[in-house]
């Protein structure tokens, strides 16, 4: 089994979070290759981050209305793709120990998409972005894994992890930082993202509270993503067998000498259960006897 067997193996066998991870990195490379061969015929590439990429300003969003979905599967440089996939994976595994993997692919989408619906907002409603509206692309997991996090936090505040440097550190300090940190950057040269961010935790937030009054906000987008990856997967071929198809009719004379012969199958059968026990019948006998019982 060579290099891509493997990986192919595991993105099969892996688990929701797994494939969430290679899904991302696939697409980074597919991105960085097509980049590559584009820059080799001496043409710009830059055109696919736009295209992909959720633009702030709503004239250009109105062509490009699948970037709210494709934007949070996108990383344009190495470190960004590396440090969010980690987290994703870290965070993602405590998120598994108390909700479902479909709620894991159902956040990681509602977090995404309520990242880019705070930041189209802000940017078109705050005079503060108003230079930057043209110009402006978002792209990353960053909102999705924001929505993890804060799911995870808000579940159990209390659990704690280890981090480098610090020590054992409680889950609801490490989503008080990174919202923080958010919100005072979103005036920041990466206030967009911020903003990401910030919409990010909103939905996980709003996910928790919904599912301890017993909503599951996922649950509508869980569906519409079964019904999605329904129509790629291969259907099975279905046989119907005909019970008459290949039965002849009988004569009553025939059907009679033959339920006879059955009969005295039977007695024979009973014969030997009196004299050793059911348990001295073949399988044969015993699979005749349930038959018989069964009419």
């Amino acid at each position: 089994m060579n290099y891509f067997d493997n990986l192919k193996l595991t993105f099969k066998q892996g688990n929701s979070l797994i494939k969430l991870i290679y899904l991302n990195c696939t697409i980074f490379l597919l991105l960085k290759i097509i980049q590559i061969l584009f820059l080799l015929f001496n043409f710009s590439s830059s055109f696919l981050l736009s295209y992909l990429a959720v633009p702030a300003e709503l004239s250009q969003l109105l062509y490009r209305v699948w970037t709210p979905i494709t934007y949070m599967f996108l990383h344009e440089e190495f470190f960004h793709i590396l440090f969010n996939m980690f987290a994703l994976y870290w965070f993602g595994k405590l998120f598994l120990l108390f909700f479902s993997e479909k709620q894991l692919v159902g956040l990681y989408v509602l977090g995404g998409l309520m990242a880019a619906v705070i930041y189209i907002a802000a940017f078109n409603l705050f005079p503060f972005y108003s230079l930057l509206i043209h110009q402006s692309l978002l792209l990353g997991a960053s909102g999705s894994i924001m929505a993890i996090i804060l799911a995870t936090a808000y579940r159990s505040p209390n659990m704690e992890l280890k981090l480098i440097f610090f020590g054992s550190v409680k889950l609801k300090y490490i989503a008080i930082f990174y919202v923080l940190t958010s919100f005072f950057g979103i005036t920041s040269n990466n206030g967009g993202g911020q903003l990401a961010h910030l919409g990010g935790a909103l939905a996980g937030y709003l996910f928790v509270v919904s599912l301890r009054q017993g909503k599951d906000l996922t649950s509508g987008l869980n569906l519409i993503l079964d019904k999605l990856f329904g129509l790629f997967r291969p259907r099975k071929l279905k046989i119907r067998h005909s019970k008459n198809k290949y039965k002849t009719s009988m004569s009553d004379a025939e059907f009679n000498a033959n339920k006879a012969r059955k009969m005295v199958e039977i007695d024979k059968v009973l014969d030997k259960i009196k004299t050793s026990g059911y348990e001295s019948l073949t399988a044969e006998e015993k699979k005749r006897l349930f038959e018989q019982g069964n009419k």
